[in-house]
């Protein structure tokens, strides 16, 4: 999905998270559907879809808020699960024949879920790759830690820069040289 001290840095609440944002829409679209199709007759399988769908932005929001990696992994791993339990509840709803009338609907609602599993799971990797432990754990000593290693990292580009033009410069210099001796030029 993309690198994560980036993402940590651009988002500084769940609200902006563009995931928690499609999940909202998700969860709108399916409370449209539910209000709509007749639910009769199949249990509570009306409010077992709306509490899966909810779960899926309660629970980035309740792991993007706790302050530690380890913890946001595993809500969002709760947040997967919510999403494949949606869709499940979905595919059943695709076999009703009362719902024949939503079969396009539903399948629009079973698509957007699969994008959001696809959403986590791309973020899920990147933390699982990632050094990153949590705000929580974000002292001023680790704060001047990643500020020197920004500088050195700075400093690392600018001795790279500075190298690279020098290398060019001789390589001028010799192709200069090697052109005045077949000249017959002094050097």
């Amino acid at each position: 999905m993309c690198d994560t001290k980036k993402e940590r840095m651009k988002y500084s609440s769940f609200e902006e998270l563009p995931v928690w944002k499609a999940a909202i829409e998700f969860a709108l679209d399916v409370f449209s559907f539910t209000n709509r199709a007749d639910f009769r007759g199949l249990g509570d399988t009306k409010g077992q879809l709306e509490r899966a769908t909810l779960s899926i932005s309660n629970n980035i929001a309740e792991g993007f808020e706790r302050g530690t990696t380890n913890e946001l992994i595993t809500f969002l791993y709760i947040s997967k699960g919510s999403c494949g339990e949606s869709r499940s509840i979905l595919r059943l709803c695709e076999r009703v024949q009362k719902f024949d009338n939503f079969k396009s609907e539903i399948s629009n609602l079973i698509n957007k879920a699969q994008i959001i599993s696809k959403q986590l799971n791309g973020w899920l990797e990147s933390l699982k790759n990632s050094d990153i432990k949590g705000v929580r754990y974000l002292t001023d000593k680790e704060r001047q830690k990643k500020q020197r290693n920004k500088e050195f990292e700075e400093f690392d580009q600018q001795m790279a820069q500075y190298r690279d033009e020098l290398a060019e410069m001789l390589r001028k210099r010799d192709e200069e040289n090697a052109r005045r001796r077949q000249m017959g030029e002094d050097i």
